[in-house]
């Protein structure tokens, strides 16, 4: 699967912004420098959605929406074969509940289906408080496994975590990494974040990137930096790159 991927569709630029008005924004502004596109929860409720999906897609770039789907088997089933009839590369849902993951993996058609498993503004700490003593690197790997099961193509995680899915799931499985920073970016609200050449050495299929992009004072610039970046990670890693 991912010796396939085109090195510049391994960078998915998250556009987390409110309105249609400013996804087109910064897809024109990024223009070529982009060819994959996440659009998550916050531009769901502007009613733009829809028409920005299917915008993305007859520009020629990959779409990844990032719902986090999560509830009984029926219901998500639903949802993913409903998602399935548009032009959709990636979709998550939560990795939990075997049942929920297998019932939606029969309905995903050719839309990839990944798994989400701990979030990257998540650590130790939350999820002691939260009444799960796991460390989140099992709980991921835990995750991991089930989601594999069940027929998912994939999982979102951590870099952090990346070597040890990549170990146990081996290749033909989607590690989407979310919460990557370029040296010197700032954490944000990220809390188990890896720079670029760690998150691809550790076995990543893709990454995720919205703020340390929208947020620079270049942004095509600061999206141009991590392709390079990508393409020296894997200049640096053919042989386990070609594997995956």
């Amino acid at each position: 699967m991912a010796a396939s991927i085109p090195p510049r569709e391994r960078l998915i630029v998250a556009l987390d912004v409110a309105s249609g008005a400013e996804a087109r924004h910064w897809v024109a502004r990024l223009g070529d420098s982009a060819a994959f596109y996440k659009i998550g929860m916050e531009l769901l409720g502007s009613g733009d959605y829809f028409t920005v999906l299917g915008e993305l897609a007859a520009a020629g770039k990959r779409v990844f929406v990032d719902l986090k789907f999560h509830d009984v088997p029926a219901t998500v089933a639903g949802a993913v074969r409903s998602l399935a009839r548009w032009p959709v590369s990636f979709c998550t849902i939560h990795a939990q509940h075997p049942a929920m993951m297998a019932a939606a993996a029969a309905e995903k058609g050719a839309m990839q289906l990944l798994g989400v498993t701990v979030l990257t503004s998540i650590d130790a700490g939350e999820l002691a408080a939260d009444g799960d003593p796991r460390d989140p690197a099992a709980l991921v790997l835990h995750r991991a496994r089930a989601a594999r099961d069940a027929g998912l193509d994939g999982v979102v995680a951590s870099g952090r975590e990346a070597a040890a899915i990549r170990a146990a799931v081996g290749p033909g499985f989607a590690i989407v990494c979310p919460g990557v920073r370029p040296a010197g970016s700032a954490a944000d609200d990220q809390k188990r974040t890896v720079d670029v050449a760690a998150a691809f050495a550790a076995g990543a299929s893709h990454i995720v990137v919205g703020r340390p992009i929208r947020h620079a004072p270049d942004p095509v610039a600061a999206a141009e930096a991590i392709q390079a970046q990508i393409a020296s990670a894997l200049a640096a890693t053919p042989t386990r790159i070609k594997s995956l």
